[in-house]
């Protein structure tokens, strides 16, 4: 004759629901009916004032002799506009394009200034349907020239 065990599945199954319930009927009664139904209305409550308050703080506040405008230390210069991209790790023509707002021209321009400065390179990759794609990658000397 062979034992039942099935009482431990209902045992296990019925533990873990009670686990998650009896700590809250006894949170009730212990704190007192009506009370425990604050707590949850303060939990959503937010402080948004208060990072409103510093950002208005932040971006309105005028500059005086004491506190100076943070300068970019980089001159924002186009060309370092576009080498600081690549820099970022933007390696398309497109890509660039579209983070600085430059027009095909401009960018045109610019990209062969610093390959002829020696500041950025192309190299030509196999894309992914059988072409080949150009990719913008800085040198040493870019690097150097945007870092001093």
């Amino acid at each position: 004759m062979e034992a039942d065990f099935s009482w431990i599945y209902l045992v296990i199954f019925l533990m873990v629901p009670l686990a998650r319930i009896l700590p809250r009927v006894l949170k009730k009664y212990k704190i007192g009916g009506f009370q425990s139904q604050e707590v949850p209305q303060r939990q959503f409550e937010s402080d948004f004032n208060r990072y409103e308050d510093q950002s208005d703080k932040q971006f309105q506040s005028t500059p005086t002799q004491s506190q100076e405008v943070p300068n970019s230390s980089k001159p924002q210069t186009k060309n370092m506009l576009v080498l600081g991209e690549l820099h970022r790790g933007v390696r398309l023509f497109e890509n660039v394009q579209k983070n600085t707002g430059l027009t095909n021209e401009e960018l045109n321009s610019i990209l062969e200034d610093l390959e002829t400065k020696g500041l950025m390179k192309t190299q030509e990759k196999p894309g992914l349907m059988g072409g080949t794609k150009t990719e913008l990658v800085p040198t040493d000397k870019g690097f150097k020239e945007y870092y001093s």
